[in-house]
């Protein structure tokens, strides 16, 4: 199952076909300025392995984000279960390739998924967590009424690093008030 469609915007499951379209976005030193290092295509196939065994086990994870008018693969976006400070919470992630930055399809995108993580999902709350310095992704948090919780030294494993992150949530009732008015 994947969200609703938005007026620009499709979703769909990710698949191994997917690979040179996320190659592009996850393999580039731009886009994964806020990462510990760009991805390898090994990375990158066993990241869409992980989306399509979280589709089975748990009916969601980050789907591939196609733009309607001309199907121009642009990134994913979705929810997925992630390790927040020793808590695993679903958390909203996407990852939009640079030549569409600035044109509000991670916002548009992410707007989806908080009607979809808590009246299909069920979840109480949802989150954001990011890198300090990723002001955009901050941003985006915040267009979605999310607020600042905390930060936290983020252990990350396989780079064998610690970086500091930005945590940000919007529980249930919060979203409905706003969707309210």
């Amino acid at each position: 199952m994947v969200p609703n469609n938005t007026a620009r915007l499709q979703f769909r499951q990710l698949t191994l076909s997917d690979i040179g379209n996320l190659c592009t976005i996850f393999c580039d030193a731009d886009t994964m300025l806020y990462y510990p290092a760009p991805y390898t295509n090994k990375q990158v196939e066993t990241f869409i392995c992980k989306m399509i065994k979280s589709y089975t086990d748990n009916g969601f994870g980050l789907w591939a984000l196609i733009r309607k008018h001309d199907q121009q693969f642009l990134g994913d976006c979705g929810i997925t279960m992630q390790n927040i400070d020793g808590d695993v919470v679903p958390e909203i992630g996407y990852h939009i390739h640079k030549n569409y930055w600035k044109q509000r399809y991670a916002t548009e995108a992410a707007q989806v998924c908080l009607p979809y993580g808590f009246d299909t999902l069920h979840f109480d709350e949802l989150f954001i967590h990011t890198f300090v310095k990723n002001k955009p992704s901050l941003r985006v948090a915040e267009k979605l009424g999310m607020m600042f919780v905390k930060e936290y030294e983020k252990y990350i494993e396989s780079n064998d690093i610690v970086m500091r992150h930005v945590v940000y949530s919007i529980k249930k009732e919060q979203f409905d008030n706003l969707a309210s008015r």
